[in-house]
């Protein structure tokens, strides 16, 4: 994955650092990515033969993350990092920190880590031995700061990722870019880290209001506050192009335009990925238009149970919500009796694991599939 020269005979070290506060004060479901992340080979991660694993999870003490971070900064051969959480902005000294467990607005001084300790423990290290990998949200506070001038990166090492903007209140992001780059990694799969960034950030597809980091951006360079944010460019994409064929009533032509884009997505970066997930909504959307609920219905159901069960989305995932959401307002709008019987439970599965934020959603569908079982079979 990384490193030429010496360090790359010697035994590896990854560090994994997944933090996000408990509760409201949380911006990213940062621990999502565990599971995905811990079925990575540690030799895979730091590209060597060998590798030690330093794991952090939800840790609580800014002074006992750093001084993890000391001792795998100390190691001699190749050091990658992967750095999964959520930017916060001390407003006295006007610093930014990694949020930890328990951090809260109050107490950020004392409960979160500053960015600038991790800069300087990689900074220490030799000039092309270490690889940071980032996916991070950033609060109001601090995207407002990145608008004006850039993160401070560690001189030396090789950074790559995202930089997202705070998700709406009451919402949480998911972070697409780490899971897409464990999914890669999980094959076993060797590539340079140029390469590596790249395909994540093309099978995350999630990904284009965030400020991007890598080999064309080797610091952040933010967009001036009256510019729109930076967006990851997409070879041939065809979504202008759908919508124009969709509204104009064309809706064969725009269901095949997006069936072959998800066909692209699937031999690129496999069937079960965020990048075909998104085409499979996006012929969700298109069935919809076209007032077919039976079919946008079961695309949404699909799709859903890819984010549950493949792609290992928490059920309150802003993602996952919407497609059960609009799987049940398009299961509402089928008027054949059959039909509705035939996705019913699969609805009242996924409802039963995915509620959503309006009350009752699963009685009300109780309530419909008992009319519904009074008829007689259309």
């Amino acid at each position: 994955m990384q490193i030429n020269g010496e360090a790359q005979d010697k035994p590896g070290t990854a560090l994994l650092l997944v933090a996000a506060p408990a509760g409201k004060g949380r911006l990213t479901d940062a621990g999502s990515v565990i599971p995905v992340l811990a079925a990575v080979s540690p030799a895979v991660l730091a590209g060597t033969a060998t590798a030690t694993l330093i794991e952090l999870a939800d840790p609580l003490d800014p002074q006992a993350v750093l001084t993890r971070i000391r001792g795998a900064a100390a190691s001699e051969g190749p050091l990658t990092v992967v750095l999964v959480g959520q930017l916060q902005l001390d407003r006295r000294q006007r610093a930014v920190h990694l949020a930890l467990a328990r951090t809260t607005p109050s107490t950020l001084r004392y409960t979160a880590l500053p960015w600038a300790w991790l800069v300087n423990e990689l900074r220490q290290r030799r000039p092309g031995t270490t690889t940071l990998y980032v996916d991070l949200v950033a609060d109001a506070e601090v995207w407002q700061l990145l608008g004006r001038e850039p993160l401070e990166l560690p001189n030396g090492a090789r950074t790559y990722g995202v930089i997202a903007p705070p998700p709406g209140r009451r919402r949480t992001t998911q972070p697409a870019y780490t899971h897409a780059l464990a999914q890669i990694l999980r094959t076993g799969r060797r590539s340079g880290p140029d390469e590596l960034h790249h395909d994540a950030l093309q099978r995350a597809a999630t990904v284009e209001d965030a400020l991007i980091l890598g080999p064309e951006h080797p610091a952040v360079q933010p967009p001036p506050a009256e510019a729109p944010p930076v967006h990851v460019p997409v070879e041939d994409d065809p979504h202008e192009r759908i919508a124009a064929l969709s509204q104009a009533g064309h809706h064969r032509e725009a269901v095949a335009l997006a069936l072959a884009a998800e066909q692209r997505a699937v031999q690129s970066f496999g069937a079960d990925t965020f990048a075909a997930v998104h085409w499979v909504e996006v012929r969700a959307h298109l069935a919809s238009v076209a007032n077919d609920p039976d079919q946008s219905c079961a695309l949404w159901l699909h799709t859903a149970q890819i984010r549950l069960d493949t792609l290992q989305q928490a059920p309150d995932t802003p993602d996952v919500e919407t497609a059960v959401d609009r799987a049940h307002h398009q299961w509402d709008r089928i008027r054949n009796a059959t039909h509705a019987r035939r996705l019913a439970p699969q609805l009242v599965a996924q409802r039963r694991r995915v509620p959503g934020r309006q009350r009752a959603a699963l009685d009300a569908i109780q309530k419909k599939l008992e009319r519904l079982n009074s008829l007689p079979p259309s």
